[in-house]
């Protein structure tokens, strides 16, 4: 029987309502965690989970340290961590480019960044007790990093073959403590026709693919002629050729996609390699998120 994963899940205005009834959903039908990214507002997200769910966990994935100050962060943290009974983990990182050219920030050095802001929300008083506080990591250097100040660590579009390699730098301890928390986003489209659903990811990911650190990610994972094709599409001005270079193979590496069956064992897969919690991102070849839900849904009865 295959393992079940947790579900990304976004509040679109709207639809916070329908989401909220659907994260209850998620819990009854025993998915493993739910967590969520910034779209939306994903801390507000998380407090809504709290009020409706009881048991399953939930997450950040991430939030992102320039939008609040580390005291403001730590009082809503601990706020829905204490609300939860404990069910909240505070998924946090530096985010990248465009994220921040939108808020008109001038980042520094993401190791140096995030150490600092990790020791200004244990180092706020009078909050309360805080969450597991997990790092958003890709390289080396932040997964080193996790395995030394944090409580997990979670991954945005990782390469299956590759995560061997990212959790071999995390100590064994935490590797073997049920408590750490090792996640990865998984772009993920279930249709028949796999082809259909291939290309949906590849969109997905196409935008992810214009981002440098996300391609030197890919270079060390083994990826080097497909993100060197995308550099060049991107030099001579040609976005809409950038799929072109976004390879099967990759994309099979970094994604889940086609029938339920080949989906499953692609969670299955990604088990295999250490990760303790995929986390399933659902998109649909026939329609929007909600109808994306569903597909999974009946993947996993």
């Amino acid at each position: 029987m295959t393992r079940m994963p947790a579900l990304s899940l976004a509040a679109v205005p709207g639809r916070r309502r329908r989401t909220l009834e659907l994260a209850r959903r998620i819990e009854e039908l025993g998915f493993t965690g739910i967590y969520c990214p910034s779209l939306g507002d994903g801390m507000a997200l998380c407090q809504g989970i709290a009020m409706v769910t009881q048991h399953i966990p939930f997450g950040t994935s991430i939030a992102n340290v320039y939008t609040r100050h580390a005291s403001d962060f730590a009082a809503t943290a601990a706020f829905v961590h204490e609300i939860s009974g404990g069910r909240f983990r505070f998924g946090i990182g530096v985010s990248h480019g465009p994220a921040h050219h939108r808020l008109g920030v001038a980042p520094g050095k993401p190791l140096g960044e995030i150490r600092r802001y990790v020791a200004g929300l244990r180092g706020t008083q009078g909050v309360g007790e805080l969450p597991p506080l997990v790092l958003a990591t890709l390289r080396d250097r932040m997964t080193a990093l996790a395995g030394e100040i944090a409580d997990g660590c979670v991954w945005a579009n990782g390469s299956r073959s590759h995560m061997p390699h990212s959790l071999q730098l995390l100590p064994a301890t935490k590797r073997a403590d049920d408590a750490f928390f090792i996640g990865n986003m998984i772009p993920t489209c279930i249709h028949d026709d796999a082809a259909r659903a291939a290309a949906v990811n590849r969109r997905t990911l196409t935008r992810y693919a214009t981002l440098p650190n996300y391609r030197n990610y890919w270079k060390a994972a083994g990826y080097v002629e497909e993100m060197e094709g995308v550099e060049r599409a991107l030099a001579a001005g040609e976005p809409d050729r950038i799929p072109e270079h976004l390879s099967d193979r990759w994309l099979s590496d970094c994604t889940l996609y086609g029938p339920a069956s080949k989906v499953r064992d692609g969670v299955e897969a990604w088990f295999d390699t250490g990760l303790k919690t995929p986390i399933l991102v659902p998109s649909s070849a026939e329609g929007n998120q909600m109808q994306a839900f569903e597909e999974v849904f009946a993947a996993f009865r």
